[in-house]
């Protein structure tokens, strides 16, 4: 089966971290570019960052940049987003998207940063 789940969200207080997965199936993981968006709502969906196919090139949102790390296992078909220094701003769902031709998107995992 053809997909993407998302884990390691949960509620967290200011300053603190989490790591989210991001679990691959059914499709050749290694060849794809993979990015980690964010939701809260109301808001528009955004990018957070993005990770080439072999992880030597990443990009981050501004507003992560020092704070958040995108990293790959290509051996797990697992995608990685480190978040340190939270803040209630963070405060999202949070998706990741593997860039085939048709993008694939896992179902998301919450992400509360509240005190």
């Amino acid at each position: 089966q053809v997909q993407l789940v998302e884990s390691g969200g949960g509620l967290v207080q200011p300053g603190g971290s989490l790591r989210l997965s991001c679990a691959a199936s059914g499709f050749t993981f290694s060849i794809y570019a993979m990015s980690w968006y964010r939701q809260a709502p109301g808001k528009e969906r955004e990018l957070v960052a993005a990770i080439s196919s072999a992880g030597s090139s990443t990009n981050y949102a501004d507003s992560v940049k020092g704070r958040f790390t995108i990293s790959r296992d290509n051996a797990k078909n697992t995608v990685y987003l480190q978040m340190n220094s939270l803040k209630p701003e963070d405060t999202a769902g949070y998706y990741c998207k593997a860039a085939r031709r048709v993008p694939l998107w896992g179902q998301g995992t919450q992400v509360t940063v509240s005190s």
